[in-house]
């Protein structure tokens, strides 16, 4: 797992280089197919980057967006879509059952298909009517990490091509830029602050439970914290919106809890 973290700056620079023509070509067919609304769908980690999406794409790229977990879609989606609808489903893999299951529901409705899978070939992939590969390489460890920040960059890659259509030109190229230095400010951090993680790790290691909070898009980030921490090292973690915290949860919390503030 460890391995496959230090591997992230060069995926990403992989996915920037390999997929940015094919993202641009999948942006300007969603535009010209004038989608009313978006849903995303995925499952664990994929459902969190389809959150990260679904701020993106909202923030960015002005669409009408709602994420569901896969193994919730069909209960929750109209049984008769009256506006022209796009499902983004997202998968490691490309074979998860309840991501499938969620495309073959949203394809009976009507529904179009955007597949983000690392896994070009893969059933996912085959059933949609585009697609975009984050290119992560094999992953081996369990815990989906370099995969994550694949999809993520390939997700604000399209959002930042189907914005480039609705705004001004300098804006987005200053967002463009920034997320192009994406993979040279990850390979820093990872350079510089691996020490300071191990003693962290030591100091907080009998701490439990662990709340993670974040507001925005580190909301995201913070369930998939969360998610990691409940994998990796069984202890009792849950991501909350920053705010949320206090409504409840908060009472939780004593000399043995660990908080974690998400705070750029």
């Amino acid at each position: 797992m460890i391995m496959e973290i230090l591997e992230e700056p060069s995926m990403l620079k992989r996915t920037i280089a390999e997929e940015e023509e094919n993202i641009r070509e999948v942006a300007h067919k969603i535009l010209s197919k004038q989608y009313n609304m978006v849903y995303v769908t995925g499952s664990g980690t994929s459902y969190h980057a389809g959150l990260a999406s679904q701020y993106a794409l909202s923030t960015l790229a002005n669409l009408t967006v709602s994420t569901i977990p896969a193994s919730e879609f069909q209960h929750w989606i109209p049984s008769n879509i009256l506006r022209k609808t796009l499902l983004i489903a997202i998968s490691q893999s490309g074979e998860s059952t309840d991501v499938l299951n969620a495309c073959k529901a949203a394809l009976d409705r009507g529904i179009e298909l955007l597949a983000i899978t690392n896994t070009p070939g893969s059933t996912l992939a085959k059933l949609a009517t585009y697609a975009i590969f984050p290119r992560s390489g094999k992953e081996i460890a369990v815990p989906a990490t370099k995969s994550y920040i694949t999809q993520l960059m390939a997700i604000f890659l399209l959002s930042l091509e189907i914005a480039a259509n609705k705004r001004q030109p300098p804006y987005i190229k200053k967002l463009r830029d920034e997320l192009y230095n994406i993979p040279k400010l990850v390979e820093t951090i990872l350079k510089f602050s691996m020490e300071k993680i191990r003693k962290t790790a030591e100091k907080y290691r009998d701490k439990n439970p662990i709340f993670i909070l974040g507001s925005g898009p580190n909301y995201a980030t913070a369930l998939e914290a969360a998610l990691k921490l409940k994998e990796t090292c069984m202890v009792f973690a849950e991501g909350f919106a920053a705010r949320e915290f206090l409504h409840g949860p908060i009472r939780l919390v004593d000399e043995k809890t660990l908080m974690i503030l998400l705070s750029p």
